[in-house]
């Protein structure tokens, strides 16, 4: 997926983020995706876990979370999450690209300030239109990037096309035909 961060850069991240969250709680953009109860959504590099716990009130005990990460600190902080609030609808993902999830079976996939540090951005995009229902919503947000650039990426295959931009996402449509 990307660059694996050290244990310190990791730490460091994730206080950062938590500081983040009380200004803008993740829920709050989560608002944009339109999350249902029951749906199914993975979190494509979910870093120190910021929207497991909101997605988990949004899905409710019928909906299933995913949580994928390629670095081992990402999925241990989940973890802890998972069983700080006994969660049974979390699950992580310890993988740099391929999810192991089924075809068709994601109703949303986040893909939130990772797109930047992708070292095979085309191959990701290929794997989550694999796996995204095919009326599901792809939630892209990187502030790393400009408009152009992230829907010039994420169109650029013919896999997605967008669908609505919202104040802090960008909200992309499978297409039934890739010409991949």
């Amino acid at each position: 997926m990307h660059r694996t961060e050290s244990g310190l850069h990791f730490k460091l991240m994730s206080l950062v983020h938590r500081f983040r969250d009380l200004l803008l709680p993740r829920r709050e953009i989560l608002k944009e995706v339109g999350i249902k109860p029951g749906f199914r959504v993975l979190d494509y590099g979910c870093g120190s876990g910021s929207y497991t716990l909101p997605l988990e009130e949004l899905v409710g005990e019928s909906g299933e979370i995913y949580a994928l990460d390629t670095n081992q600190l990402a999925i241990q902080s989940v973890q802890n999450i998972i069983i700080r609030k006994q969660l049974a609808n979390v699950k992580t993902i310890h993988s740099d690209r391929e999810t192991g999830l089924p075809d068709s079976s994601m109703d949303v996939v986040l893909l939130y300030d990772v797109l930047h540090a992708l070292s095979d951005p085309d191959g990701v995009l290929a794997e989550l239109h694999r796996v995204i229902k095919p009326y599901g919503i792809l939630s892209l947000s990187d502030h790393h990037m400009t408009e152009n650039e992230i829907v010039t990426k994420v169109e650029g295959k013919g896999l997605f096309r967008l669908l609505r931009k919202g104040e802090r996402t960008y909200s992309f449509k499978k297409n039934a035909k890739t010409g991949v």
